[in-house]
């Protein structure tokens, strides 16, 4: 990585964006393709000396406002926005600072639990962390998250690819309430004294803006999830879903078990999940017949509730 990431990605952008994609005239010649600085200065509301000190990285370390000002001028997606702040924090020597108070976040996962995902199979259940990291899973639910493209970032979390990943609105149809109970719960299992969600929220926060901010502020109290989840899988069509959260004692992970709620939903699991289960012995379904989500308490190590 050269020392000017930064300045490189932004005027890489800048030459990548077309005067027409933000109502400018694109008329007449031009030496450069794409946007000219004055151009991008004009629609981001800053100055054109401030934005080439950035480029040429004579400036490291713009404001967030001065950064959402250039990515909605940018016309970033919200992955780019996310990379643009990286791109901000390792320039300015961010990454090297360490929160001072809180624990971080666990990931590790106990043999014991490696153990009972392993018993759950082929059920999709995931193990997650305060933050919604994703630590473990079945294979049942690589098979019904994966081909969504949750599981193909390097850390994947749940919570970031609602609010960050273009293709949540479609796996969910019922995207606003997913989000709603998503942003409540990382604001109740966070807290607002820890570092490591503080970090998360601010990245969210400049790649959804007030899609996420918005519900963020008007979150109270625990989160409520619905009952059912609708799913839209990319092969096996919609489904809907009952999810069943056991909290972990002694750790900050909880693990949310993917069940079905109606007979279609259970076939459309058993088709998909064929394989994930192993043994031997004839084959047999693996799905019971669909309930409705249990409220009863786990004795012993585990509290459910749907999450």
């Amino acid at each position: 990585m050269s020392d000017n990431e930064l300045g490189a990605y932004l005027r890489a952008r800048r030459e990548a964006t077309r005067p027409a994609d933000v109502g400018l005239p694109g008329g007449g010649r031009r030496r450069t393709p794409g946007l000219r600085r004055s151009e991008l200065a004009t629609v981001a509301g800053v100055s054109v000396e401030y934005l080439t000190r950035l480029e040429q990285g004579r400036d490291r370390n713009p404001s967030v406002g001065v950064l959402v000002s250039l990515a909605d001028a940018l016309r970033l997606t919200p992955q780019e926005r996310i990379h643009l702040r990286h791109l901000v924090k390792v320039t300015s020597g961010g990454m090297a600072l360490c929160p001072s108070g809180g624990q971080a976040p666990p990931r590790t996962v106990r043999p014991t639990v490696r153990a009972l995902l392993d018993r759950l199979e082929p059920a999709p259940a995931v193990l997650l962390n305060r933050l919604g990291d994703v630590l473990a899973h079945t294979t049942g639910f690589e098979r019904l998250h994966g081909p969504a493209g949750l599981l193909e970032y390097d850390l994947p979390n749940l919570t970031r690819f609602v609010f960050s990943d273009a293709r949540a609105r479609t796996v969910y149809p019922d995207w606003d309430r997913v989000a709603d109970e998503y942003a409540a719960t990382l604001k109740y299992e966070a807290g607002a004294d820890d570092p490591w969600g503080a970090e998360l929220v601010d990245e969210l926060s400049f790649a959804a803006g007030e899609a996420f901010t918005g519900r963020l502020a008007a979150a109270s109290g625990p989160p409520v999830p619905d009952d059912v989840q609708r799913f839209a899988h990319p092969e096996v069509g919609e489904l809907r879903l009952a999810r069943e959260r056991l909290d972990l004692s002694g750790s900050e992970q909880r693990l949310v078990v993917y069940l079905p709620a109606d007979a279609a939903t259970a076939a459309a699991l058993d088709r998909l999940t064929r394989g994930a289960a192993s043994g031997s012995g004839r084959r047999r379904s693996s799905w019971p017949a669909p309930s409705p989500p249990r409220s009863a308490r786990t004795p012993a190590t585990a509290s459910p509730r749907r999450g």
